[in-house]
């Protein structure tokens, strides 16, 4: 049989090319003639950058960034075979790396920094990839670092970042759009909240990030006050766009600068040739650490399932954890929903064993395939 091995990530696990590996793994040892194509998936959030390398290679960059918090640090940038360079929100500006460090202190600041760097070395197509990101100042850092001066009361400079913008008073965006009058930006999320208001950034993800939940009204009306500004000043209404309340409000930013928003996974599952590839396999894995009801809400496995339906190609999902929702909306969209948890384990056990146990659960599932089609 011909399969197709497109899993995203299981995130703190495994990477999704190793997922991908463990499954084919497990199909051989009961296909042995087994031809199996690997296209590991991303939906726009960490892993993004890896999961397309992986599948159709191209050519790192790197350049000194800030994080979060203000380190100067070298960022990657994935330059794909087509010319699209790949920026990934989450290995610039990532939660991880934020640690404990308080919300209003850290800045995106380094996603304008590695925008502009991109420009300056000739790039004009670029892909921003938004998720993972632990920033909440309505992307102010990221547009400081492109040139947009932000002002207090006294004339003096702000930085961008969240603490920062209770003291915003005026703002100068002569030039800001300019730089980007003949770039193809693409804005890579599924996310479709709004910058402000109970749908937005702050209200919605803040918490998450570190916002105190008796601190999301006033930062959110200081987000509102920062963008007010600046669509009024560009004579724009982009505050209230869907997904400009993306990444903390780097969405918002990136749509200033005229970013075109799409499916992180369908912008990948396109950069990886998914929908081609599946006009020649019999059959496809995909999964993710977890799977539940969110999963049908664009995430990378429903995104596989998709386009194998329209292919009118079985798709079967394999996942870490696998929680089914009353509706049976889950367990409807795949051929089978399998989870490597096998016994009552531990999160840290079944993290550590997911190699083992996921090319166990690929075999089994396959050995079941194969059974059921030679008796057809």
């Amino acid at each position: 049989m011909r399969w197709l091995l497109a899993p995203d990530s299981y995130k703190g696990s495994l990477d999704a090319a190793a997922v991908a590996e463990a499954m084919q793994l497990g199909i051989e040892r009961a296909d042995p003639q087994a031809v199996c194509m690997l296209r590991p998936m991303a939906d726009g959030g960490e892993g993004t950058q890896d999961a397309l390398h992986a599948a159709v290679g191209g050519q790192w960059l790197e350049f000194p960034v800030c994080n979060a918090t203000g380190d100067t640090i070298m960022a990657p940038c994935l330059l794909l075979p087509d010319g699209t360079a790949v920026l990934e929100v989450a290995r610039i500006i990532g939660l991880p790396e934020a640690g404990d460090s308080p919300v209003a202190q850290r800045s995106s600041r380094g996603i304008g920094q590695m925008l502009a760097a991109l420009l300056q070395s000739g790039q004009r197509r670029i892909a921003v990839a938004l998720g993972g990101s632990s920033t909440n100042d309505g992307g102010a850092g990221c547009l400081a670092a492109l040139g947009l001066q932000l002002l207090n009361a006294q004339g003096q400079q702000l930085d961008g970042a969240l603490q920062d913008l209770p003291q915003l008073f005026t703002l100068d965006a002569d030039g800001l759009l300019e730089a980007f009058a003949d770039v193809e930006l693409e804005i890579w999320s599924d996310v479709d909240n709004p910058l402000s208001g109970p749908r937005g950034a702050t209200a919605v993800f803040g918490p998450q990030k570190g916002v105190a939940a008796a601190d999301i009204v006033r930062i959110d009306g200081e987000i509102t006050h920062f963008a007010q500004l600046l669509d009024a000043r560009l004579q724009q209404d982009t505050r209230h766009l869907p997904g400009s309340g993306a990444a903390g409000g780097l969405g918002y930013a990136m749509l200033l600068l005229g970013g075109h928003m799409q499916s992180g996974a369908q912008a990948v599952a396109r950069h990886l040739g998914l929908a081609v590839a599946l006009q020649s396999v019999d059959w496809v894995f995909t999964g993710e650490g977890r799977s539940d009801s969110q999963t049908l809400a664009g995430k990378a496995p429903a995104c596989v399932a998709a386009l194998a339906g329209a292919a009118a190609v079985p798709v079967s999902l394999l996942s870490g954890a696998v929680i089914a929702d009353e509706e049976g909306a889950l367990a409807a969209r795949f051929a089978g929903c399998f989870s490597l948890c096998n016994r009552p384990m531990s999160l840290e056990s079944a993290m550590q064993e997911a190699p083992q146990r996921l090319a166990q659960l690929a075999e089994q599932v396959a050995r079941t395939i194969l059974a059921a089609r030679a008796g057809a």
